[in-house]
């Protein structure tokens, strides 16, 4: 007789119990009395049940397969009939018919057998790829598979194409997670965290200014995503961080760009943890993740992450899934925790082919003849000729097998002409033509929910509520959606059927989302339009359907809407080149689904801004406000990149087909800055303040123009009336402060920059300013703590590091001078002045490098005075590095060019300082020195007077 007894967590079993528990938990063995079985683990002491013969069962069970066994035990007790009255063959044969799931014995094998292997083991696997043709049951068979995990205790999250990026996909896998008691607590918090710095981040950029020659450069105003994009954090997805970037990338190339994005962000944000967070959310997003997802592994014996409609979201997920679960580039992931990939195609090798190994495949295919027939039999067909029909228009796709079988057709009246489409098949034994037409009416649109099918629904239709029933529709994120089989061939029996209705109710759609859209527009500000993914959807749906009712009159928007796309982020882009893709093919229109293939192409490249701007600047029927801002954001990325030339001949052509672009202007104005084209720059800053008024952006921007030509005074009414406009702008503060310091206003300064602080703390470039006002003063050591500050929230900025080593040399720190110095001449070597500081302290150390690089700062000094508009600081720098090699000879032939140029007043104390400066640091030829400050101060005097 069989008998079993509980011991706690574990069940002992005896007889015919314990043989069948043997075979169905797969993790019990049997052994003789008096001898201990084991199982990879110490098994417990023999239990025997009062008057039991035979062997015992003697149970070590850890913790992944206790519910396992518990349900293995369950399972065997109700199947047995223990406890229960016995069923009937007909009522064990409807049970399992209920179940809903034909086929795929094989597949469901594979799966469960995994679940019932210690992860320990060698055959035990942790990565599934299924993968067939759309249609073949794939989503199904994941739902079969997720049941038989939950069976066993696991904790499951299903993550579909609605998640565009890795992100998503972590905040997706949480929110289900939460549901079945397993919350992600740690990360959620993060995450939470990580939204409220990117909106502190989008403020920071929105007054982001170029760097041009001075160290107070200023930048266009960028949001967040079009940093992403500068600073080649691919989201989505996948992403090497800042630091990595610009340790691969040559520093004269990009660091003008790294300098401004970093600074923007830095600036904004409370510590250096927040611009990691924002520039790099990937890398330290998932370590929280993983871990999180470790502690849920450590209570449930399974957690099965299941990733559907992979074929559209491996582009965004390939490389985070791989370095996440075997690369484990994130942090250690539990053994007990798989991943199902679910698509069509095989798995990207480009990303996949060092892990193929690792990946067990389940390919699919359509179901046998048997398999068919046994779906069609379960749901009451039997005619013969009915299921030769049903066979031969399904292609024995499941998902076609189960939507022509659901109403169980039982004759052949009206389906013998070959002529009718599949679509007619499918609805044959719809009888109710309304219902029938709401059907084919609720596939227009990409997703369904109430509102969209109210639209839609016809005279006495009663909207979603049949529609739920349909076994081709899928439920996701609070929508719906037909099989894109199903789908593809109602759209194509509607447009050939009645091109009218086809036009009138992509129409009719159209204007919902536009008024769905518009109605959104009332709570949002016009530049956070593009943030908000409710508008975006609205957009994205109302774009789709004007291009599907009549493409030629609504392709023209759509590409602007590209071109604006890319000024906010790649996955718009990518969003928006999917759009023409899916319209192009729902209208057969072949040249615009190309056009959505190029561009859904070039958005996975490093270029894919200019590249895509490019193609779309190729396009016929983009209209001339299009054609100027896909060319002004074409200008902005090669002047982000070093490359102004380029940028102003982009900005020029943008002009020409729209003179009223202050952005262009604007744009214009800082590559001309960048170039030192002092006059051009401030002509263009003139025209956007012209067209822009309001913007206190384009004030700060001529401001800093002006400061570059020591025009101090008129710098300072421009950042005044930026201040007027905004009284609470850190940045015009800070840039009021630098110029009070250069005009030897040093206290109204440091009040300037204390202000700026007091706005924004985390403001790097105003510590580094009110460092360097700090060592004017002579107050080295609380320079360093400023300039200490500014670098630890902005790292990797040039200026900072330039004046912290010129602090370094006046308290006599030489080697830390010298290394903050080369620093600077590694972050910006095109700088004669960094070159020339790090002369200063070689000649003080004897380093063996110091001719090379007095050499290399008179070669950059002497190419920019010899510039067309050269400056007076040029002309200024030139002299005191010739008085400091010494060149006495040239030195003064440099003075006579210097003040043959009238230079200001201004300039005149600055060369002054610079070369005082100079006597205090080096020893010099006193007398030939003299000279020259004695030449200097007679030119200063005349010009005052």
């Amino acid at each position: 007789m069989a008998t079993t007894a509980r011991l706690g967590d574990f069940v002992v079993c005896e007889g015919a119990v314990g043989e069948a528990l043997v075979a169905a938990a797969g993790v019990v063995q049997r052994s003789s009395a008096g001898a201990a079985g084991r199982v990879g683990v110490p098994c417990l002491p023999a239990l025997h049940a009062p008057g039991c013969t035979g062997g015992v069962l003697r149970v070590r069970l850890p913790l992944w397969g206790l519910l396992s066994l518990r349900h293995s035990v369950s399972q065997f007790l109700g199947e047995a009939g223990m406890g229960q009255e016995a069923v009937s063959r007909q009522e064990l044969i409807r049970r399992r018919r209920s179940r809903g799931f034909v086929g795929r014995r094989h597949e469901l094998a594979v799966f469960r057998e995994n679940l019932a292997r210690d992860p320990n083991s060698e055959a035990y696997q942790f990565l599934f790829h299924v993968h067939g043709l759309a249609g073949v049951g794939k989503s199904t068979l994941i739902r079969r598979w997720e049941a038989v995990a939950r069976e066993e205790g696991a904790v499951t999250a299903v993550v579909g194409e609605e998640a565009v990026s890795a992100l998503e996909a972590m905040e997706a896998i949480s929110s289900r997670l939460a549901r079945q008691g397993c919350p992600l607590k740690a990360f959620d918090k993060q995450l939470s965290h990580y939204r409220q710095k990117c909106h502190e981040a989008e403020a920071a950029m929105a007054g982001l200014l170029p760097d041009g020659d001075g160290p107070g450069a200023a930048l266009e105003p960028s949001p967040v995503s079009a940093l992403t994009a500068q600073i080649g954090m691919a989201g989505l997805s996948l992403v090497p961080g800042v630091g990595a970037f610009s340790g691969v990338i040559r520093p004269e190339q990009v660091a003008a760009g790294l300098d401004r994005a970093r600074a923007a962000v830095g600036n904004r944000l409370r510590s250096h943890e927040d611009t990691r967070l924002v520039l790099s959310p990937l890398e330290m997003l998932t370590p929280p993740f993983l871990a999180d997802l470790g502690s849920v592994a450590e209570r449930r014996p399974w957690v099965v992450l299941f990733f559907d409609t992979y074929e559209r979201t491996a582009p965004l997920l390939d490389t985070w899934l791989r370095d996440a679960l075997v690369n484990e580039a994130y942090g250690t992931v539990p053994v007990n925790v798989q991943a199902v990939l679910c698509g069509q195609g095989r798995l990207d090798p480009a990303c996949w082919a060092d892990s193929l190994d690792l990946v067990t495949e389940i390919p699919l295919e359509p179901f046998t003849e048997d398999e068919a027939r046994t779906l069609l039999a379960a749901h009451g067909v039997s005619d013969e000729r009915v299921t030769q029909l049903v066979l031969s228009l399904s292609g024995r796709l499941p998902v076609l097998l189960d939507a022509l079988a659901r109403n169980r057709p039982q004759d052949m009246d009206a389906v013998d002409d070959p002529s009718d489409t599949a679509v007619e098949r499918f609805l044959k034994w719809e009888r109710d033509p309304v219902h029938r037409d709401m059907i084919l009416a609720c596939a227009l649109p990409l997703r369904l929910n109430d509102d969209i099918s109210r639209i839609l629904a016809p005279a006495g239709g009663d909207g979603l509520n049949r529609l739920r029933e349909l076994p081709f529709l899928t439920h996701r994120s609070g929508t719906y959606g037909y099989h894109d089989v199903i789908r593809s061939s109602m759209l194509r029996l509607q447009r050939l059927r009645s091109p009218v209705d086809w036009r009138r109710r992509h129409t009719q759609l159209a204007a919902a989302f536009t008024t769905w859209r518009r109605e959104q527009e009332q709570r949002l500000t016009l530049h956070r339009l593009w943030d908000d993914p409710v508008w975006r959807d609205h957009r994205l749906n109302e774009t789709y359907h004007r291009l599907c009712a009549h493409t030629p009159s609504a392709l023209p928007e759509a590409l602007h809407d590209i071109i604006r796309a890319c000024a906010h982020s790649a996955e718009s882009v990518r969003r928006w080149a999917q759009l023409l893709v899916r319209a192009g093919q729902d209208s057969d229109t072949h040249h615009l689904t190309l056009t959505g293939q190029r561009l859904l192409e070039l958005a996975s490249q490093p270029s894919r801004e200019r590249e895509t701007l490019t193609t779309l600047l190729t396009l016929p029927g983009l209209e001339k406000p299009a054609q100027a801002l896909a060319y002004t954001l074409r200008g902005q990325d090669h002047r982000l990149s070093g490359r102004h030339h380029q940028a102003i001949e982009d900005y020029t052509t943008a002009l020409s087909l729209d003179s009223t672009l202050a952005r262009a202007h604007a744009g214009r104005g800082h590559a001309h800055r960048s170039l030192r084209h002092h006059q051009a720059a401030l002509a263009d800053f003139d025209h956007a303040i012209r067209l822009a008024p309001d913007q206190p952006l384009h004030r700060i921007n001529r401001g800093a123009a002006r400061q570059d030509l020591r025009h101090y005074e008129a710098a300072l009414a421009d950042f005044d009336q930026a201040l007027d406009i905004d009284p609470r702008s850190a940045r015009a503060l800070a840039f009021r402060g630098q110029v009070h310091h250069r005009m030897r206003q040093h206290q109204t300064a440091l009040d300037d920059l204390s202000h700026a602080l007091t706005l924004d703390p985390d403001y790097a470039w105003a510590y580094a300013v009110r460092g360097d006002v700090h060592l004017t003063l002579g107050h080295a050591q609380a320079a360093i703590t400023d300039l200490d500050h500014s670098l630890a929230l902005q790292p990797d900025t040039a200026w900072p590091h330039c004046w912290r080593g010129e602090a370094h040399r006046a308290l006599g720190h030489h080697a830390k001078a010298l290394a903050d110095l080369e620093h600077a001449i590694a972050l910006r070597p095109e700088r004669g002045w960094f070159h020339y500081q790090s002369a200063l302290v070689m000649r003080l150390t004897g380093a063996a490098q110091e001719p090379q690089r007095w050499r290399r700062a008179l070669e950059i000094f002497e190419e920019q005075a010899a510039e067309e508009e050269a400056s007076d600081l040029a002309r200024s720098n030139l002299l005191v590095a010739l008085c400091g090699l010494p060149d006495w000879d040239r030195a003064e032939s440099q003075l006579e060019a210097f003040l043959s140029h009238a230079p200001s007043p201004h300039q005149v104390i600055e060369a002054l300082d610079d070369l005082e400066d100079l006597r205090r640091a080096v020893p010099v030829e006193t007398q030939q020195l003299a000279a020259v400050l004695g030449r200097l101060r007679e030119e200063l005097e005349r010009a005052r007077n």
